[in-house]
C-alpha cells in the first residue's frame, strides 16, 4: 500500500504498546491458524511460546527458565506444562545434575506441532518482507532489540 507524502500514516497516532500487541496478535494468528489446519488445536495460549521456544534451543529447558522467560508464576508455568504433557507435545524429566529441577523437551507430537507453527510464523515474514523490504525489517529489528535491552536494563536496575 503506497502512502501519499502528504497524508500522515495510520500507525503514527498509534502509541507503540499498541501497536507491538497487534503485531504479536497477527504473528498468534497464523501460527494458530497453522497449527490447527495440522490438527494441533489444543495447545494452551502461552504453549505457542514453550513450543516455539524449545524447538529454536538445542535440548530440554528448565520450568524455572519458562517461568522467567514467559513472565508468568511458578504455579501457572507448571500447570501450562502439565498441559502440554498431558496433550502430548512435552516430556517432563527430572535434571540429571540436580534431580530438584525439571527438564522439559519437545516430544515428536510437539516437534510436529512447532513445525506448522514456523509455517505460520514464516508466511507472516514472507508477507512482511514483500510489504516492506529488508531494510525495513532490519531497521525494526534494531528498534525492537533497542526496546529489549531497556527494558534488561530497567530488569537489572529493580533487582
Amino acid at each position: 500500500m503506497m502512502i501519499d507524502a502528504a497524508e500522515t500514516p495510520w500507525y503514527d497516532d498509534i502509541v507503540i504498546p499498541a501497536l507491538l500487541r497487534h503485531a504479536r496478535s497477527t504473528y498468534g494468528r497464523a501460527m494458530r491458524g497453522s497449527l490447527a489446519d495440522a490438527g494441533y488445536d489444543d495447545i494452551p495460549a502461552n504453549g505457542l511460546y514453550i513450543i516455539g521456544g524449545l524447538a529454536l534451543g538445542d535440548g530440554g529447558v528448565p520450568i524455572g527458565q519458562l517461568v522467567r522467560d514467559l513472565g508468568i508464576t511458578k504455579q501457572a508455568a507448571g500447570q501450562l506444562v502439565d498441559a502440554l504433557v498431558l496433550r502430548g507435545y512435552l516430556d517432563r524429566q527430572a535434571d540429571p545434575a540436580d534431580r530438584r529441577k525439571l527438564i522439559v523437551t519437545l516430544t515428536e507430537r510437539g516437534r510436529a506441532a512447532a513445525e506448522a507453527q514456523t509455517a505460520g510464523r514464516n508466511r507472516i515474514d514472507a508477507e512482511l518482507l514483500a510489504a516492506v523490504g529488508q531494510d525495513d525489517i532490519s531497521a525494526a529489528r534494531r528498534t525492537l532489540g533497542a526496546l529489549i535491552e531497556i527494558g534488561r536494563r530497567d530488569r537489572e536496575q529493580l533487582e
